[in-house]
């Protein structure tokens, strides 16, 4: 395997089981919210706030495809999936993990929806959100993990790992 991309909706635990996956394979992580952060000179929010969500966007798929890396776990936004061209250059990358969370779990976690630094029209909720990327989610995935409420975190990186094994990808 070479690198292993997290995809899934804000809140789904990419980057807590991205770090976890990663210390569990041995890999890298990388964290691309924090690129984000540091070639636009401004947290995700402000970015949002200030230039709107084409333009975070535009941003995003930026940074994505400028990712060059090996033995890499990468936790993109949840927004990445939103242009192909972002997607698209994560797949080439490596397989594509979904974390599949439940809304409601979602809005369990997620509780600073105008803070966080979500690409979410104003109005949208998170509902809206998830109904409008799920398919994304499972276009570019190249697997689905299923993450029940009450799934340990580390429980989740051990099932994306035995999983992708067990596919080969």
């Amino acid at each position: 395997m070479d690198n292993i991309t997290l995809i899934g909706m804000p809140g789904s635990g990419k980057s807590t089981v991205g770090v976890l996956l990663a210390k569990l394979m041995g890999y890298q992580f990388l964290d691309v919210d924090l690129l984000i952060q540091e070639r636009e000179g401004a947290l995700l929010q402000e970015i949002l706030d200030l230039r709107g969500t084409a333009a975070f966007l535009d941003a995003e798929e930026a940074a994505v495809r400028t990712l060059s890396c090996r033995r890499t776990v990468i936790a993109p936004g949840g927004s990445a999936v939103c242009r192909e061209g972002a997607a698209l250059h994560l797949k080439g990358l490596g397989p594509v993990v979904y974390l599949q969370v439940s809304l409601e779990e979602l809005t369990r976690r997620v509780q600073n929806l105008s803070t966080r630094g979500i690409a979410m029209e104003p109005g949208q909720t998170l509902a809206d959100v998830m109904a409008y990327r799920d398919p994304l989610y499972r276009k570019y995935a190249d697997l689905v993990v299923d993450c029940p409420p009450g799934q340990e975190l580390l429980q989740t990186a051990r099932l994306v790992m035995d999983r992708l094994r067990a596919s080969g990808k």
